[in-house]
């Protein structure tokens, strides 16, 4: 079989493939299943990043996603992952110094089975594949996650210096929205 030179190559991984192995790892080895998936999202990132350029030559007429403006690259993010079956993502900004990535539709979510955000092979796979557009290291953490019951699943997109003291602020009882001081 010949593949087309407009297609890419390699596997998708689809939502049953995701909670599968989330509740394979979380069963079996639970001291890792948090890295292991994040760590594999992560490796992940430079496939997706092929492939949403190869998508957006026929789809927004570029081939690179730095080649479009802030608000293209938003609603071209997110015909993309539409279009790949994994949800509708919208950007906004969030405080000054980092971006929310909200869905309400995110295929890694399994509704109301977690008490905590579950999607960590997606902040993996969003945090090298934002690195490689914007060309600087990018830190993603899901503050909220329609696995624990909320409404959607929100990723703070930011330098990982920025997403860390976040983690510490909320460590001590903050809300992200205040550790960003956007509220």
């Amino acid at each position: 079989m010949t593949v087309p030179a407009t297609s890419t190559t390699g596997l998708t991984i689809g939502s049953g493939g995701v909670r599968q192995l989330h509740h394979s790892l979380l069963q079996h080895a639970p001291d890792v299943a948090i890295t292991v998936l994040q760590e594999s999202g992560y490796a992940s990132g430079e496939g997706l990043y092929q492939a949403l350029c190869t998508w957006l030559v026929p789809h927004a007429g570029v081939q690179r996603p730095d080649e479009l403006d802030a608000s293209q690259f938003s609603d071209a993010l997110s015909d993309f992952f539409v279009a790949s079956g994994w949800g509708r993502l919208t950007v906004v900004p969030v405080g000054g110094a980092a971006l929310a990535l909200d869905s309400s539709d995110w295929v890694e979510a399994d509704p109301g089975t977690a008490q905590m955000p579950m999607c960590f092979f997606s902040s993996g796979m969003l945090a090298d594949l934002l690195g490689r557009v914007s060309g600087e290291p990018v830190a993603v953490m899901e503050v909220e996650c329609r696995s624990k019951g909320d409404g959607m699943c929100r990723f703070l997109s930011a330098s990982p210096a920025t997403l860390q003291e976040v983690y510490e602020k909320m460590s001590t009882g903050m809300t992200y929205v205040e550790a960003l001081g956007a509220g």
